[in-house]
């Protein structure tokens, strides 16, 4: 498969090849329309332009030619001669019988013969025929009319005109059109070409980056020009690769951070474990001793594994069915399960909600929000300190304030207590329990549900984080 992605692309297939073939296809049927539908326009027009005057020529000859006393030759010469050159290439006179009475042209005559054509033939039963033809660029055209007197048919008139003139400006014009078809035709051909290749290369450019940015080079960005189809393409990829990018160093950064904060408690348990076993006559005091720390360090394993449980969770699960949940009453149980740790820290915990507070969202997630919150408020707390958990409503939203007078967070570490493994004091943190994944959790599971959370330090101590849920009825709740 990775061969099969990475070899060239046959020049037959690609896109460049494709393009330039529909170019030079649409250019191709333009130029035979061009080529086909002028000539046969001027030929028809030239058709009906010959028609109507040999027709004319043909019935002012047999008008002429009619009259009491009949046909024949001598009369025919005398009126033909009385009508001058008619500027025709040919005119034959016939008789009822279709015997030619007279004939114009002096080398092929046929007077005396019959003229048994198919236009003379049609003229002598009554009817006015034409017929024309284009060939070798020549016109070609003949036309028959009966001569009639008092409704008989007493001979017919035959003219045929051979037009080499309109002919040459026919050919004229195909010529004219030839060479601009073929001057088109280049100049689509390279324009074609041009195009493709532009277009092609500009693709060509992203595939490669594709290549590069899947061969792990997330920092690659693609400089493209523009303002068209692929350069919006083009900066999709590079808003693409930003995401990738900061994703990678978040996952490299998470597995180092998750790995140091793994391999710290299997050190210590590593070392205690060994200091038993190597040590042959420790007293049971000692050994008891140790064996608790090692507890100690297991648990602390536990908890730092079930949180990056969560934070896996949080991170590949969809969003849970949400429902209506009364604030009030999830905090007044992460408040019963806090009293005792904030008696012990000598901590006053004090809870100001607004009646009717309803947000949608998971019950358990939201325990877990506001748990990690006043957790976090009362575990860093100083003694004799307070912490205080106040909601309301503000339009669609609510708004739920953990405030407490601990030791703070400088203003520099405002931005990252939200990170993965981040303390603001390690040894303390780590002295309290603390894995640094809380505020994490906090963070993925508030945004989880459509929601925000955010820090402040308080003007005078402590520290203030701010949840800002979507509000909803009353009705219902959980």
């Amino acid at each position: 498969m990775e061969e099969q992605n990475t070899r060239r692309v046959p020049l037959w297939r690609s896109l460049r090849i494709k393009y330039a073939i529909t170019y030079l296809t649409i250019i191709v049927a333009v130029l035979v329309l061009l080529n086909t539908y002028p000539v046969r326009t001027s030929q028809q027009m030239v058709f009906q332009t010959k028609q109507v005057s040999l027709q004319s020529q043909a019935a002012l000859m047999a008008s002429a030619l009619a009259g009491p006393d009949g046909l024949s030759a001598e009369g025919v010469a005398r009126v033909m001669e009385v009508l001058g050159d008619t500027g025709l290439s040919r005119v034959l006179v016939t008789g009822p019988s279709g015997e030619v009475l007279y004939d114009s042209d002096p080398v092929g005559n046929t007077l005396g013969r019959y003229a048994l054509v198919y236009e003379t033939v049609s003229a002598l039963r009554g009817n006015d025929e034409f017929r024309s033809d284009y060939q070798e660029g020549v016109f070609h055209s003949r036309a028959a009319a009966p001569v009639t007197y008092r409704g008989m048919i007493i001979g017919a008139v035959y003219a045929a005109e051979y037009d080499a003139e309109q002919g040459r400006l026919l050919v004229g014009l195909q010529q004219t059109l030839q060479r601009i078809s073929a001057a088109v035709a280049i100049g689509a051909l390279l324009l074609s070409l041009i195009f493709s290749s532009a277009l092609t290369r500009r693709l060509g450019q992203l595939l490669s980056a594709f290549r590069t940015v899947r061969e792990g080079e997330y920092s690659h960005r693609v400089r493209m020009g523009g303002k068209d189809e692929v350069t919006r393409l083009a900066g999709e990829f590079n808003a693409l690769t930003d995401r990738l990018q900061t994703t990678e160093e978040v996952r490299r950064r998470f597995v180092s951070d998750a790995s140091h904060e793994l391999k710290t408690p299997l050190a210590s348990i590593r070392l205690l474990t060994d200091s038993i076993l190597q040590t042959e006559a420790m007293d049971p005091g000692t050994v008891r001793e140790f064996v608790g720390d090692i507890g100690e360090e297991a648990e602390r394993l536990q908890r730092i594994t079930e949180k990056l449980l969560t934070l896996t969770r949080l991170d590949a699960a969809a969003l849970a069915v949400a429902g209506p949940v009364d604030v009030t009453a999830v905090i007044g149980r992460a408040e019963h399960m806090l009293k005792p740790l904030a008696r012990a820290g000598e901590s006053e915990l004090t809870v100001e909600l607004e009646e009717g507070l309803v947000v949608r969202a998971d019950p358990d997630d939201l325990y877990q929000i506001f748990f990690n919150l006043m957790e976090n408020a009362v575990k860093y707390n100083l003694p004799g300190g307070k912490v205080w958990v106040r909601g309301r409503a503000v339009g669609d939203k609510v708004e739920i304030t953990v405030e407490d007078t601990g030791v703070g967070i400088p203003e520099a570490d405002i931005d990252k207590v939200f990170d993965r493994f981040y303390r603001v004091d390690k040894a303390r943190s780590r002295a309290a329990g603390g894995t640094g994944l809380g505020l994490s959790i906090v963070r993925d599971t508030v945004r989880r549900h459509g929601g925000t959370v955010t820090a402040r330090r308080r003007e005078k101590e402590g520290t203030c984080f701010t949840v800002t849920l979507p509000r909803a009825e009353k009705e219902g709740t959980v």
